[in-house]
Protein backbone atom coordinates (compact mmCIF):
# COMPACT_ATOMS: atom_id res chain seq x y z
CA UNK A 1 0.00 0.00 0.00
CA UNK A 2 1.30 3.45 -0.96
CA UNK A 3 1.67 5.92 1.88
CA UNK A 4 0.69 9.48 1.07
CA UNK A 5 1.94 12.57 2.84
CA UNK A 6 -0.90 15.09 2.97
CA UNK A 7 0.57 18.58 2.80
CA UNK A 8 -2.69 20.51 2.35
CA UNK A 9 -6.38 19.64 2.53
CA UNK A 10 -9.52 21.75 2.21
CA UNK A 11 -11.60 22.83 5.14
CA UNK A 12 -14.93 21.03 5.59
CA UNK A 13 -17.84 22.94 4.13
CA UNK A 14 -17.71 25.46 1.32
CA UNK A 15 -13.98 25.11 0.61
CA UNK A 16 -14.26 21.34 0.13
CA UNK A 17 -17.37 21.83 -2.00
CA UNK A 18 -15.58 24.41 -4.16
CA UNK A 19 -12.80 21.92 -4.91
CA UNK A 20 -15.07 18.99 -5.72
CA UNK A 21 -17.77 20.87 -7.65
CA UNK A 22 -18.01 19.55 -11.25
CA UNK A 23 -19.50 22.74 -12.77
CA UNK A 24 -17.97 24.61 -15.72
CA UNK A 25 -18.41 28.01 -14.09
CA UNK A 26 -17.99 28.46 -10.35
CA UNK A 27 -18.19 31.56 -8.19
CA UNK A 28 -16.87 31.01 -4.66
CA UNK A 29 -18.39 34.00 -2.89
CA UNK A 30 -19.39 35.11 0.57
CA UNK A 31 -17.86 36.77 3.60
CA UNK A 32 -14.23 37.58 4.18
CA UNK A 33 -12.13 34.69 5.43
CA UNK A 34 -13.50 31.26 4.37
CA UNK A 35 -10.38 30.48 2.32
CA UNK A 36 -11.59 31.42 -1.16
CA UNK A 37 -8.14 32.22 -2.58
CA UNK A 38 -6.64 28.98 -1.24
CA UNK A 39 -9.49 27.05 -2.85
CA UNK A 40 -8.83 28.73 -6.19
CA UNK A 41 -5.14 27.84 -6.08
CA UNK A 42 -5.87 24.27 -4.99
CA UNK A 43 -8.49 23.94 -7.72
CA UNK A 44 -5.79 24.35 -10.35
CA UNK A 45 -3.17 22.32 -8.47
CA UNK A 46 -5.41 19.24 -8.21
CA UNK A 47 -4.71 18.21 -11.84
CA UNK A 48 -0.97 18.88 -11.81
CA UNK A 49 1.14 15.76 -12.28
CA UNK A 50 -1.68 13.53 -13.53
CA UNK A 51 -0.30 13.28 -17.05
CA UNK A 52 -1.83 16.25 -18.84
CA UNK A 53 1.50 18.09 -18.93
CA UNK A 54 1.49 21.33 -20.89
CA UNK A 55 -2.17 20.84 -21.80
CA UNK A 56 -3.14 21.74 -18.23
CA UNK A 57 -2.64 25.49 -18.38
CA UNK A 58 -4.32 28.10 -16.23
CA UNK A 59 -4.52 31.84 -15.75
CA UNK A 60 -5.80 33.95 -12.85
CA UNK A 61 -6.75 37.61 -13.35
CA UNK A 62 -7.03 40.67 -11.16
CA UNK A 63 -7.54 44.26 -12.30
CA UNK A 64 -4.14 45.65 -11.33
CA UNK A 65 -0.63 44.30 -10.99
CA UNK A 66 -0.43 45.32 -7.32
CA UNK A 67 -3.59 43.34 -6.53
CA UNK A 68 -1.87 40.10 -7.52
CA UNK A 69 0.61 40.34 -4.65
CA UNK A 70 -1.54 38.53 -2.08
CA UNK A 71 -2.60 35.62 -4.28
CA UNK A 72 1.00 35.12 -5.44
CA UNK A 73 2.17 35.09 -1.81
CA UNK A 74 -0.49 32.52 -0.95
CA UNK A 75 0.49 30.41 -3.94
CA UNK A 76 4.11 30.32 -2.74
CA UNK A 77 3.03 29.14 0.70
CA UNK A 78 0.85 26.40 -0.75
CA UNK A 79 2.73 25.12 -3.79
CA UNK A 80 6.12 24.88 -2.09
CA UNK A 81 4.60 22.44 0.39
CA UNK A 82 4.36 19.86 -2.38
CA UNK A 83 8.11 19.89 -3.03
CA UNK A 84 7.52 18.72 -6.61
CA UNK A 85 10.03 20.93 -8.39
CA UNK A 86 7.60 23.71 -9.23
CA UNK A 87 9.28 27.06 -9.88
CA UNK A 88 7.82 30.55 -9.74
CA UNK A 89 9.05 32.93 -12.43
CA UNK A 90 8.71 36.40 -10.97
CA UNK A 91 9.65 38.71 -13.82
CA UNK A 92 6.83 41.01 -14.90
CA UNK A 93 6.77 39.42 -18.35
CA UNK A 94 6.38 35.88 -16.96
CA UNK A 95 4.77 35.93 -13.51
CA UNK A 96 3.81 32.27 -13.47
CA UNK A 97 4.31 28.87 -11.90
CA UNK A 98 5.85 26.13 -14.04
CA UNK A 99 6.09 22.46 -13.14
CA UNK A 100 8.70 19.95 -14.37
CA UNK A 101 5.82 17.98 -15.90
CA UNK A 102 4.86 20.95 -18.13
CA UNK A 103 1.86 22.51 -16.37
CA UNK A 104 1.67 26.31 -16.05
CA UNK A 105 -0.36 28.78 -14.00
CA UNK A 106 -0.11 32.44 -15.03
CA UNK A 107 -1.04 35.56 -13.04
CA UNK A 108 -2.20 38.55 -15.08
CA UNK A 109 -4.07 41.85 -14.69
CA UNK A 110 -6.84 43.08 -16.98
CA UNK A 111 -10.17 44.88 -16.67
CA UNK A 112 -11.15 45.99 -20.15
CA UNK A 113 -12.65 44.09 -23.06
CA UNK A 114 -9.76 45.16 -25.28
CA UNK A 115 -7.35 43.37 -22.94
CA UNK A 116 -8.75 40.13 -24.31
CA UNK A 117 -6.70 40.50 -27.48
CA UNK A 118 -3.53 39.77 -25.52
CA UNK A 119 -4.89 36.23 -25.11
CA UNK A 120 -6.82 35.70 -28.33
CA UNK A 121 -6.19 32.22 -29.75
CA UNK A 122 -4.56 30.84 -26.60
CA UNK A 123 -5.72 27.77 -24.66
CA UNK A 124 -6.57 28.01 -20.98
CA UNK A 125 -8.71 25.12 -19.75
CA UNK A 126 -8.58 26.80 -16.32
CA UNK A 127 -9.44 30.50 -16.03
CA UNK A 128 -9.70 32.23 -12.67
CA UNK A 129 -10.72 35.69 -11.51
CA UNK A 130 -9.57 37.01 -8.15
CA UNK A 131 -12.28 39.26 -6.64
CA UNK A 132 -14.58 39.19 -9.66
CA UNK A 133 -16.58 42.24 -8.57
CA UNK A 134 -13.53 44.37 -9.31
CA UNK A 135 -14.28 43.80 -13.01
CA UNK A 136 -16.35 46.83 -14.03
CA UNK A 137 -18.45 44.81 -16.47
CA UNK A 138 -18.84 41.28 -17.79
CA UNK A 139 -17.21 42.16 -21.12
CA UNK A 140 -13.66 40.92 -20.45
CA UNK A 141 -14.92 37.97 -18.41
CA UNK A 142 -17.14 36.77 -21.24
CA UNK A 143 -14.53 37.43 -23.92
CA UNK A 144 -12.05 35.20 -22.10
CA UNK A 145 -14.54 32.34 -22.29
CA UNK A 146 -13.41 31.89 -25.88
CA UNK A 147 -9.99 30.91 -24.52
CA UNK A 148 -11.44 28.27 -22.17
CA UNK A 149 -10.55 25.33 -24.38
CA UNK A 150 -8.10 22.48 -24.84
CA UNK A 151 -6.80 20.50 -27.81
CA UNK A 152 -6.09 17.50 -25.58
CA UNK A 153 -7.68 14.25 -26.81
CA UNK A 154 -7.59 11.27 -24.41
CA UNK A 155 -7.12 8.71 -27.19
CA UNK A 156 -3.85 10.36 -28.17
CA UNK A 157 -2.25 10.15 -24.73
CA UNK A 158 -2.08 6.99 -22.68
CA UNK A 159 -0.77 6.66 -19.16
CA UNK A 160 2.12 4.25 -18.47
CA UNK A 161 -0.40 1.71 -17.19
CA UNK A 162 -2.18 1.79 -20.55
CA UNK A 163 -5.30 3.55 -19.30
CA UNK A 164 -6.66 6.66 -20.97
CA UNK A 165 -6.73 9.95 -19.15
CA UNK A 166 -10.15 11.59 -18.78
CA UNK A 167 -10.88 14.63 -20.91
CA UNK A 168 -9.53 17.89 -19.49
CA UNK A 169 -12.29 19.81 -17.69
CA UNK A 170 -12.92 23.31 -18.98
CA UNK A 171 -13.66 25.57 -16.04
CA UNK A 172 -13.84 29.15 -14.85
CA UNK A 173 -13.32 29.53 -11.11
CA UNK A 174 -13.78 32.98 -9.59
CA UNK A 175 -13.71 34.32 -6.06
CA UNK A 176 -15.33 37.41 -4.64
CA UNK A 177 -17.06 39.16 -1.80
CA UNK A 178 -20.18 41.19 -2.52
CA UNK A 179 -19.30 44.86 -3.10
CA UNK A 180 -17.21 46.56 -5.78
CA UNK A 181 -17.84 48.25 -9.10
CA UNK A 182 -18.95 44.98 -10.71
CA UNK A 183 -21.36 44.06 -7.91
CA UNK A 184 -24.46 44.46 -10.09
CA UNK A 185 -23.40 42.31 -13.06
CA UNK A 186 -21.92 39.56 -10.90
CA UNK A 187 -25.11 39.45 -8.85
CA UNK A 188 -27.22 39.26 -11.99
CA UNK A 189 -25.10 36.45 -13.47
CA UNK A 190 -24.66 34.23 -10.41
CA UNK A 191 -26.93 35.23 -7.52
CA UNK A 192 -30.27 36.19 -9.04
CA UNK A 193 -31.02 33.30 -11.47
CA UNK A 194 -31.06 30.49 -8.88
CA UNK A 195 -30.40 30.18 -5.12
CA UNK A 196 -26.77 29.87 -4.09
CA UNK A 197 -25.62 26.26 -4.14
CA UNK A 198 -28.10 25.29 -6.86
CA UNK A 199 -26.69 24.53 -10.31
CA UNK A 200 -27.95 26.55 -13.26
CA UNK A 201 -27.98 24.36 -16.39
CA UNK A 202 -28.12 25.77 -19.91
CA UNK A 203 -28.48 23.27 -22.77
CA UNK A 204 -27.91 24.07 -26.42
CA UNK A 205 -27.59 21.99 -29.56
CA UNK A 206 -24.19 22.34 -31.25
CA UNK A 207 -22.21 20.61 -33.96
CA UNK A 208 -19.57 18.38 -32.37
CA UNK A 209 -16.41 18.50 -34.54
CA UNK A 210 -15.21 15.24 -32.95
CA UNK A 211 -18.28 13.13 -33.77
CA UNK A 212 -19.45 15.21 -36.76
CA UNK A 213 -22.97 15.22 -35.30
CA UNK A 214 -25.40 17.66 -33.72
CA UNK A 215 -25.42 17.11 -29.96
CA UNK A 216 -27.00 18.66 -26.88
CA UNK A 217 -24.33 20.22 -24.66
CA UNK A 218 -25.14 21.42 -21.15
CA UNK A 219 -23.13 24.17 -19.46
CA UNK A 220 -23.33 24.47 -15.69
CA UNK A 221 -22.95 27.49 -13.41
CA UNK A 222 -23.09 27.78 -9.63
CA UNK A 223 -22.41 30.18 -6.78
CA UNK A 224 -20.96 28.58 -3.64
CA UNK A 225 -21.33 30.58 -0.45
CA UNK A 226 -18.57 30.57 2.15
CA UNK A 227 -18.46 32.07 5.64
CA UNK A 228 -15.62 33.09 7.94
CA UNK A 229 -17.31 30.90 10.56
CA UNK A 230 -16.04 27.82 8.70
CA UNK A 231 -12.36 28.76 9.08
CA UNK A 232 -10.82 27.65 12.41
CA UNK A 233 -7.55 29.40 11.55
CA UNK A 234 -9.04 32.91 11.66
CA UNK A 235 -8.07 35.08 14.60
CA UNK A 236 -11.14 36.40 16.47
CA UNK A 237 -9.45 39.82 16.53
CA UNK A 238 -9.81 39.84 12.72
CA UNK A 239 -13.51 39.01 13.04
CA UNK A 240 -13.95 41.78 15.60
CA UNK A 241 -12.23 44.20 13.23
CA UNK A 242 -14.73 43.32 10.50
CA UNK A 243 -17.64 43.72 12.89
CA UNK A 244 -16.41 47.19 13.81
CA UNK A 245 -16.57 48.53 10.24
CA UNK A 246 -18.76 51.66 10.28
CA UNK A 247 -19.90 51.42 6.66
CA UNK A 248 -23.16 49.46 6.94
CA UNK A 249 -23.00 48.10 3.41
CA UNK A 250 -19.39 46.94 3.70
CA UNK A 251 -20.15 45.26 7.00
CA UNK A 252 -23.14 43.44 5.53
CA UNK A 253 -21.09 42.38 2.51
CA UNK A 254 -17.92 41.32 4.30
CA UNK A 255 -19.37 39.89 7.53
CA UNK A 256 -22.70 38.53 6.30
CA UNK A 257 -21.86 37.94 2.64
CA UNK A 258 -25.05 39.78 1.70
CA UNK A 259 -25.63 40.74 -1.93
CA UNK A 260 -28.51 43.02 -0.93
CA UNK A 261 -26.23 45.99 -0.49
CA UNK A 262 -25.47 49.08 -2.50
CA UNK A 263 -21.80 48.83 -3.29
CA UNK A 264 -20.09 52.07 -2.30
CA UNK A 265 -22.88 53.88 -4.09
CA UNK A 266 -22.92 57.59 -4.82
CA UNK A 267 -26.53 57.75 -3.64
CA UNK A 268 -26.90 54.80 -1.28
CA UNK A 269 -26.74 57.02 1.81
CA UNK A 270 -29.99 58.70 0.72
CA UNK A 271 -31.83 56.11 -1.37
CA UNK A 272 -34.85 54.56 0.37
CA UNK A 273 -36.98 52.39 -1.88
CA UNK A 274 -39.87 52.52 0.56
CA UNK A 275 -39.80 56.33 0.32
CA UNK A 276 -38.79 57.11 -3.24
CA UNK A 277 -40.69 54.42 -5.16
CA UNK A 278 -44.41 55.14 -5.55
CA UNK A 279 -47.38 53.66 -7.35
CA UNK A 280 -48.32 55.26 -10.70
CA UNK A 281 -51.07 57.87 -10.72
CA UNK A 282 -52.74 60.13 -13.27
CA UNK A 283 -50.63 63.24 -13.88
CA UNK A 284 -52.51 66.51 -13.20
CA UNK A 285 -53.18 68.56 -16.32
CA UNK A 286 -51.01 71.50 -15.27
CA UNK A 287 -47.89 69.44 -14.52
CA UNK A 288 -45.14 69.37 -17.11
CA UNK A 289 -44.55 65.96 -18.70
CA UNK A 290 -41.47 65.60 -20.85
CA UNK A 291 -38.55 63.25 -21.51
CA UNK A 292 -34.77 63.09 -21.40
CA UNK A 293 -32.32 61.12 -23.49
CA UNK A 294 -28.76 59.78 -23.34
CA UNK A 295 -27.55 58.45 -26.68
CA UNK A 296 -25.82 55.12 -27.24
CA UNK A 297 -25.33 52.51 -29.96
CA UNK A 298 -22.76 49.93 -28.85
CA UNK A 299 -23.62 50.99 -25.31
CA UNK A 300 -27.24 51.43 -24.16
CA UNK A 301 -29.24 54.56 -24.86
CA UNK A 302 -31.65 55.75 -22.18
CA UNK A 303 -35.03 57.39 -22.72
CA UNK A 304 -36.78 58.54 -19.56
CA UNK A 305 -40.19 60.19 -19.19
CA UNK A 306 -40.86 62.69 -16.40
CA UNK A 307 -43.63 64.56 -14.63
CA UNK A 308 -42.80 67.78 -12.79
CA UNK A 309 -45.20 69.21 -10.25
CA UNK A 310 -46.42 72.78 -10.65
CA UNK A 311 -47.85 72.71 -7.12
CA UNK A 312 -51.33 71.68 -8.25
CA UNK A 313 -52.91 68.78 -6.33
CA UNK A 314 -52.66 65.15 -7.48
CA UNK A 315 -54.92 62.25 -6.55
CA UNK A 316 -52.90 59.26 -5.29
CA UNK A 317 -54.69 56.17 -3.98
CA UNK A 318 -57.84 58.24 -3.52
CA UNK A 319 -55.98 60.88 -1.46
CA UNK A 320 -55.52 64.44 -2.73
CA UNK A 321 -52.03 65.79 -2.07
CA UNK A 322 -49.83 68.68 -3.15
CA UNK A 323 -46.14 68.35 -3.91
CA UNK A 324 -43.86 71.41 -4.03
CA UNK A 325 -43.38 72.98 -7.41
CA UNK A 326 -40.37 71.34 -9.05
CA UNK A 327 -40.88 67.87 -7.53
CA UNK A 328 -39.91 65.29 -10.14
CA UNK A 329 -41.47 61.88 -10.83
CA UNK A 330 -39.86 59.39 -13.19
CA UNK A 331 -42.91 57.86 -14.89
CA UNK A 332 -41.54 55.72 -17.73
CA UNK A 333 -38.39 54.26 -19.25
CA UNK A 334 -37.05 52.67 -22.41
CA UNK A 335 -33.50 51.42 -22.03
CA UNK A 336 -31.57 50.35 -25.11
CA UNK A 337 -30.10 47.10 -23.77
CA UNK A 338 -31.15 43.47 -24.44
CA UNK A 339 -33.24 42.25 -21.46
CA UNK A 340 -30.74 39.59 -20.37
CA UNK A 341 -27.63 41.72 -20.89
CA UNK A 342 -25.87 44.51 -19.01
CA UNK A 343 -24.26 47.60 -20.53
CA UNK A 344 -24.71 46.30 -24.09
CA UNK A 345 -26.33 48.51 -26.71
CA UNK A 346 -28.84 47.66 -29.43
CA UNK A 347 -26.93 49.36 -32.28
CA UNK A 348 -30.28 50.81 -33.31
CA UNK A 349 -30.43 53.62 -35.87
CA UNK A 350 -31.43 56.97 -34.38
CA UNK A 351 -34.46 57.19 -36.67
CA UNK A 352 -35.83 53.93 -35.23
CA UNK A 353 -35.18 55.17 -31.69
CA UNK A 354 -37.13 58.32 -32.51
CA UNK A 355 -40.07 56.34 -33.91
CA UNK A 356 -40.38 54.39 -30.67
CA UNK A 357 -40.03 57.54 -28.54
CA UNK A 358 -42.83 59.13 -30.53
CA UNK A 359 -44.96 56.00 -30.01
CA UNK A 360 -44.34 56.07 -26.25
CA UNK A 361 -45.29 59.75 -26.16
CA UNK A 362 -48.60 58.82 -27.79
CA UNK A 363 -49.22 55.83 -25.51
CA UNK A 364 -48.62 57.91 -22.40
CA UNK A 365 -51.42 60.20 -23.53
CA UNK A 366 -53.73 57.24 -24.15
CA UNK A 367 -53.58 57.17 -27.94
CA UNK A 368 -53.98 53.78 -29.61
CA UNK A 369 -51.29 53.78 -32.30
CA UNK A 370 -49.42 50.97 -34.00
CA UNK A 371 -46.32 49.79 -32.18
CA UNK A 372 -43.07 50.14 -34.16
CA UNK A 373 -41.14 46.89 -34.51
CA UNK A 374 -38.18 48.44 -32.68
CA UNK A 375 -40.33 48.91 -29.57
CA UNK A 376 -40.16 45.16 -28.95
CA UNK A 377 -36.45 45.28 -28.07
CA UNK A 378 -34.66 46.79 -25.14
CA UNK A 379 -36.20 47.25 -21.71
CA UNK A 380 -39.44 49.26 -21.67
CA UNK A 381 -41.67 50.10 -18.73
CA UNK A 382 -44.48 52.63 -19.26
CA UNK A 383 -47.98 53.27 -17.91
CA UNK A 384 -50.31 54.20 -20.81
CA UNK A 385 -52.89 56.95 -20.55
CA UNK A 386 -51.59 58.85 -17.52
CA UNK A 387 -51.04 62.34 -19.00
CA UNK A 388 -52.43 64.74 -21.60
CA UNK A 389 -49.31 65.69 -23.54
CA UNK A 390 -45.53 65.11 -23.65
CA UNK A 391 -43.11 67.99 -24.27
CA UNK A 392 -39.53 67.98 -25.47
CA UNK A 393 -36.84 67.58 -22.83
CA UNK A 394 -33.06 67.57 -22.49
CA UNK A 395 -30.82 65.19 -24.40
CA UNK A 396 -27.10 64.47 -24.51
CA UNK A 397 -25.59 67.53 -26.18
CA UNK A 398 -23.42 65.22 -28.30
CA UNK A 399 -26.41 64.31 -30.48
CA UNK A 400 -26.49 67.90 -31.77
CA UNK A 401 -22.97 67.61 -33.19
CA UNK A 402 -22.62 67.12 -36.91
CA UNK A 403 -20.01 66.80 -39.60
CA UNK A 404 -19.80 68.39 -43.02
CA UNK A 405 -22.89 67.79 -45.18
CA UNK A 406 -24.29 65.45 -42.55
CA UNK A 407 -27.37 65.52 -40.36
CA UNK A 408 -26.84 65.27 -36.63
CA UNK A 409 -28.57 62.57 -34.60
CA UNK A 410 -30.88 65.25 -33.26
CA UNK A 411 -31.74 66.32 -36.85
CA UNK A 412 -32.51 62.71 -37.82
CA UNK A 413 -34.81 62.34 -34.82
CA UNK A 414 -36.50 65.64 -35.60
CA UNK A 415 -37.37 64.32 -39.07
CA UNK A 416 -39.34 61.59 -37.26
CA UNK A 417 -41.20 64.16 -35.18
CA UNK A 418 -39.09 63.93 -32.03
CA UNK A 419 -37.30 67.04 -30.81
CA UNK A 420 -34.88 67.53 -27.94
CA UNK A 421 -33.40 70.39 -25.96
CA UNK A 422 -29.63 70.48 -25.56
CA UNK A 423 -28.64 69.33 -22.07
CA UNK A 424 -26.46 71.20 -19.61
CA UNK A 425 -22.98 69.67 -19.87
CA UNK A 426 -20.98 72.68 -18.83
CA UNK A 427 -17.93 72.15 -16.61
CA UNK A 428 -19.12 71.18 -13.16
CA UNK A 429 -22.53 70.00 -14.37
CA UNK A 430 -21.86 66.38 -13.37
CA UNK A 431 -21.14 67.34 -9.77
CA UNK A 432 -23.95 69.89 -9.67
CA UNK A 433 -26.43 67.38 -11.04
CA UNK A 434 -25.48 64.73 -8.48
CA UNK A 435 -25.67 67.26 -5.66
CA UNK A 436 -29.10 68.52 -6.72
CA UNK A 437 -30.35 64.95 -7.08
CA UNK A 438 -29.18 64.22 -3.52
CA UNK A 439 -31.03 67.29 -2.27
CA UNK A 440 -34.23 65.99 -3.87
CA UNK A 441 -33.78 62.49 -2.44
CA UNK A 442 -33.26 63.98 1.00
CA UNK A 443 -36.33 66.21 0.64
CA UNK A 444 -38.47 63.10 0.06
CA UNK A 445 -37.03 61.45 3.19
CA UNK A 446 -37.66 64.52 5.34
CA UNK A 447 -41.19 64.68 4.01
CA UNK A 448 -41.83 61.06 4.92
CA UNK A 449 -40.58 61.75 8.44
CA UNK A 450 -42.65 64.93 8.86
CA UNK A 451 -46.10 65.26 10.37
CA UNK A 452 -47.74 65.75 6.97
CA UNK A 453 -45.78 62.92 5.34
CA UNK A 454 -45.02 65.18 2.37
CA UNK A 455 -41.91 67.15 1.41
CA UNK A 456 -41.50 70.86 1.93
CA UNK A 457 -38.84 71.20 -0.78
CA UNK A 458 -38.81 69.83 -4.35
CA UNK A 459 -38.31 66.07 -4.03
CA UNK A 460 -37.65 63.07 -6.27
CA UNK A 461 -39.80 59.97 -6.78
CA UNK A 462 -39.95 57.12 -9.28
CA UNK A 463 -42.95 55.08 -10.41
CA UNK A 464 -42.67 51.45 -9.33
CA UNK A 465 -42.98 50.21 -12.92
CA UNK A 466 -39.54 51.69 -13.78
CA UNK A 467 -37.73 48.57 -12.56
CA UNK A 468 -34.65 48.98 -14.75
CA UNK A 469 -33.84 52.43 -13.35
CA UNK A 470 -34.51 51.20 -9.80
CA UNK A 471 -32.08 48.31 -10.29
CA UNK A 472 -29.24 50.46 -11.65
CA UNK A 473 -29.19 53.97 -10.21
CA UNK A 474 -29.09 53.27 -6.44
CA UNK A 475 -26.06 50.99 -6.82
CA UNK A 476 -23.97 53.33 -8.98
CA UNK A 477 -20.52 53.53 -7.34
CA UNK A 478 -18.68 56.72 -6.54
CA UNK A 479 -15.72 57.81 -8.60
CA UNK A 480 -12.76 56.91 -6.37
CA UNK A 481 -10.82 59.92 -7.69
CA UNK A 482 -13.75 62.29 -7.35
CA UNK A 483 -16.16 60.98 -4.69
CA UNK A 484 -18.75 63.66 -5.47
CA UNK A 485 -19.28 62.11 -8.90
CA UNK A 486 -20.47 58.76 -10.23
CA UNK A 487 -17.86 56.35 -11.59
CA UNK A 488 -18.20 56.80 -15.34
CA UNK A 489 -16.87 53.26 -15.92
CA UNK A 490 -20.09 51.94 -14.39
CA UNK A 491 -23.39 51.53 -16.26
CA UNK A 492 -24.43 55.16 -15.91
CA UNK A 493 -26.48 55.82 -19.04
CA UNK A 494 -29.87 56.29 -17.39
CA UNK A 495 -28.11 58.27 -14.66
CA UNK A 496 -26.90 60.68 -17.34
CA UNK A 497 -30.46 60.99 -18.66
CA UNK A 498 -31.62 61.59 -15.07
CA UNK A 499 -28.93 64.21 -14.48
CA UNK A 500 -29.89 66.09 -17.64
CA UNK A 501 -33.50 66.31 -16.43
CA UNK A 502 -32.63 67.25 -12.84
CA UNK A 503 -30.46 70.11 -14.09
CA UNK A 504 -33.19 71.26 -16.49
CA UNK A 505 -35.83 71.31 -13.76
CA UNK A 506 -37.61 74.62 -13.27
CA UNK A 507 -37.47 75.70 -9.62
CA UNK A 508 -39.13 79.09 -9.75
CA UNK A 509 -41.12 78.73 -6.53
CA UNK A 510 -41.50 76.30 -3.69
CA UNK A 511 -44.88 75.56 -2.17
CA UNK A 512 -45.48 74.05 1.22
CA UNK A 513 -47.25 70.67 0.90
CA UNK A 514 -50.85 70.66 1.90
CA UNK A 515 -53.10 67.69 2.59
CA UNK A 516 -56.61 68.33 1.30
Amino acid sequence: MTAYNIVWKPLPGSQSLALSCPCNEILFEGTRGPGKTAAQLARFRRLVGLGYGSFWRGIIFDVEYKNLADIITQSKRMYRLFNDGARFKSSASELKWVWPTGEELLFRFADDEDDYWDYHGQEFPFIGFNELTKQKSSAFYEAMMSCRRSSFRPQDYQRPDGLLLPSIPLETFSTTNPFGIGHAWVKKRFIEPVPRGRVLRTTQTVFNPQTKQEEDITLTRVAIHGSYKENPYLDPVYVATLMAIKDTNKRKAWVEGSWDVTSGGRFDHLWREAVHVVKPFAIPAGWRVDRSHDWGESKPFANLWWAESDGAPAVIDGRTVRFPRGTLFLIGEWYGCPPEEMNVGLNMPSSDVARVVKWVDARLTGQMVDMPVAAKVGQMNIQPGICQRVASGPADSAIFNTGDNELSIADKMKKQGVEWIESDKRPGSRINGASLFCDMLEAAIKGRDSESGLPEEPAFYVFENCRGWISRIPVLPRDTRNPDDVDTAAEDHDWDATRYRVLAKSRTTTQTPLRL
